[in-house]
């Protein structure tokens, strides 16, 4: 079971820069982007493929696997290209290999039938669900074995369906023909840029995402990379006329954006959130009365280490005395090395059928192999204009990425590089560090006996050790279509989900008298008109006994609104620096929740659909919207419904567009999702019912 893997060598930071000012790094970055939006504005020869689908999934990450997954158990033809070369996000090429499931859904495994399906695989590999023994979590294991297990499982979805999957790993899309149809807008055509190592140079995964992000989206060779460009474009005629109806069809294909930042949704500049949103009666404990596009939460380099029985030399990083201000264990019940270390397990080399009740007890054996991902530890958390990771729409207007053939990603390098640094540090300082910067002297103590796993036969599959892309927590957010009670645009707000007693001071005292009233009334219920004409007394209290009840639900999810909160000040990692005030105000358990099928349609293109973390959420509704099983719920949700409406020959907005009057064929849509095994509501679902408090 166990790899080869190296020591922290040397050359492991090779090639990364020491540390520029804030004002030369966002000076040359502009500078760059500038100068390469109008040389790059078209590609320099015609494109070298030509490849047709029903369904182009652009990023192979969980949401994208489950869009991909539904739509090969339809016959579809379909495309996905990602920027890594693997597929799974987060349990692969993200390294959070660690499934974050609430109890009571898993006890029932009330999950979509694609999820089950994966974790049967687990199962059947290693013999046992939780091969690492981790305690946060019951299934631990190898992100190379997660990236294996659900490509496989593609692969069948592809034969028992009788679909068509074309994979295009190390891909990045670069453009999008947008055109006016009679409906609205359509994407015609999408260019992409397949990057394959040069003659002579090592594979891609040799160096790092920061070191080859902007050479990715350039469209001429590169002394490391020989590039395809490949023009992805509707099935057409006979070629699939095996899903053909005698309907006439309003959009040929369809795109689902599954990225982990909502790439295409910058791309396309079509409206969406980032960041913290205003307060108001919807979002009562946001953090900024007139919100901060820049405070996203934190991503994370993920890394793998070996316990060994031997202590280990360790060669402390060029970069290690910028970031050691910022480790810490974080809290004093959790101020313990074996506690963090089985935290997310995910190689017991010594498999033990009975563990100890209390965590810190875990025995940790040579050979054991931990992932960190760890909030005051590799978590990089920028939250100011200098230094935030996803570009807002006017940073991208101001680099020229907004520009004809001007993409580049819509993310600041100079950040990945810093989160890069950030996480080779964390492991110097769990094997060797012996300062807390929130406990103070005296707490941590060196733990040489483990090693770094670095090489591409590592559990990362990279020459550095770190995950192949980071763990994205928040990405850009869509704002759906205004409809019915959503004039502004349909959004799942904090109030949706939240369990939080908004009877508390904080709430009276910061919003005002008559949205403080909005927000009781909210919270009504069945009682929502008695409350508006009662108009009742502000020492009363509002409470809410379940989350919304969506008509349009396509989908399920449930966990905690999780915050890892953005720093005050930049850089980060600078000392004192303090998590920004208010930020984990809105955190807290949730009710089970919904997907609803307005939150995947975004406004302006009709043959687009949104799945995972960039679907019409809030900023704190989005901390519980992002964990494994609602990605694949909702990538779910967006690969039926693309199969849906080719097959019907209707636009998915059209399925909502007269709520909240009834919808034969989005009812249709619905029986077909929960027949198929994949749940759109939680048992005993209904606005009667009450009783949600056994969902923990």
């Amino acid at each position: 079971m166990q790899r080869q893997s190296q020591l922290l060598p040397q050359h492991l930071v090779r090639g990364i820069s020491p540390t520029r000012s804030c004002f030369s790094l966002v000076v040359s970055l502009i500078t760059l982007a500038l100068a390469t939006s109008v040389a790059d504005a078209t590609p320099p020869r015609p494109p070298d493929q030509e490849i047709a689908c029903e369904i182009l999934v652009a990023g192979g990450g969980l949401a994208g696997a489950a869009s991909a997954y539904e739509s090969l158990l339809a016959g579809r033809t379909v495309c996905i290209t990602d920027i890594t070369d693997w597929v799974g996000g987060q349990i692969s090429s993200q390294g959070t290999s660690a499934l974050d499931e609430r109890p009571t859904q898993r006890q029932q495994l009330f999950y979509p039938r694609g999820y089950l399906e994966f974790r049967e695989s687990i199962r059947r590999k290693y013999g046992r669900l939780n091969p690492g023994q981790c305690w946060v979590s019951e299934s631990c294991f190898m992100p190379y074995d997660g990236h294996k297990l659900l490509f496989d499982q593609l692969e069948r979805a592809a034969k028992r369906g009788k679909g068509t999957l074309k994979w295009y790993p190390n891909t990045v899309i670069k453009e999008l023909d947008i055109a006016p149809t009679q409906e609205g807008k359509q994407i015609q055509s999408a260019i992409a840029i397949q990057i394959k190592p040069a003659p002579g140079q090592p594979p891609v995964n040799a160096e790092s995402l920061s070191q080859i992000l902007e050479d990715a989206y350039r469209y001429e060779n590169s002394t490391r990379f020989h590039k395809s460009i490949v023009r992805f474009v509707p099935m057409t005629g006979d070629r699939n006329s095996r899903n053909a109806t005698s309907v006439a069809q309003p959009a040929q294909w369809y795109v689902i954006d599954a990225t982990e930042t909502g790439e295409l949704i910058g791309l396309a500049d079509i409206p969406y959130r980032l960041g913290v949103d205003p307060r108001s009666p919807l979002e009562p404990s946001s953090s900024s009365a007139t919100g901060n596009p820049y405070c996203t939460q934190g991503f994370t380099y993920t890394f793998a280490m070996q316990a060994t029985e031997e202590a280990q030399q360790h060669v402390k990083p060029p970069f290690y005395d910028r970031y050691a201000p910022y480790y810490s264990y974080e809290l004093e019940r959790l101020a313990d090395f074996n506690l963090v270390y089985t935290y997310r397990r995910i190689w017991s080399a010594n498999y033990q059928k009975t563990l100890p009740s209390n965590p810190r007890q875990y025995p940790i054996n040579p050979g054991d192999i931990s992932m960190q991902n760890w909030t005051w530890g590799n978590d990089y958390r920028p939250g100011t204009a200098q230094d935030n990771l996803i570009y807002t729409q006017q940073q991208l207007q101001s680099t020229g990425q907004l520009e004809p053939g001007g993409w580049m990603g819509g993310l600041r390098t100079e950040t990945l590089q810093a989160g890069e640094e950030h996480a080779i540090g964390f492991f110097y300082w769990l094997v060797q560090g012996t300062t807390d910067s929130q406990l103070g002297d005296g707490v941590k103590q060196p733990n040489p006996n483990h090693r770094y796993l670095s090489g591409l036969d590592s559990p990362m599959g990279t020459a550095n050790g770190l995950s192949k892309y980071p763990y994205i927590r928040e990405g850009r957010r869509i704002i759906g279509r205004p409809g019915w009670g959503h004039p502004d645009g349909f959004t799942v707000w904090e109030i949706d989900i939240s369990r939080t007693d908004y009877s508390s001071e904080f709430y009276r005292m910061n919003l005002l008298p008559e949205d403080y009233r909005r927000l009781w009334e909210s919270l009504s219920g069945l009682q929502t008109l008695e409350a508006i004409a009662q108009k009742p007394n502000l020492d009363e209290r509002p409470s809410r006994s379940r989350s919304t009840i969506f008509p349009d639900s396509v989908g399920i999810a449930h966990y905690a609104i999780d915050f890892h909160p953005c720093m005050t000040l930049s850089p980060p990692e600078a000392p004192g620096n303090t998590e920004l005030e208010g930020e984990r105000r809105g955190a807290g358990t949730a009710y089970p929740f919904q997907i609803p099928l307005r939150a995947l349609i975004p406004q302006r293109i009709d043959n687009l659909l949104i799945a995972g973390k960039s679907i019409a959420t809030s900023h704190i509704a989005a901390a519980a919207y992002r964990v494994h099983s609602f990605e694949w719920s909702a990538g779910v949700a967006a690969g039926v419904t693309a199969d849906f409406s080719l097959k019907k020959g209707i636009l998915p907005y059209q399925l909502v567009d007269n709520l909240p009057r009834r919808e034969a064929q989005l009812e249709e849509l619905q029986t077909r999702l929960v027949d198929s095994g994949n749940p759109i509501a939680f048992p005993n679902t209904s606005i009667f019912n009450n009783t949600w408090e056994d969902w923990r």
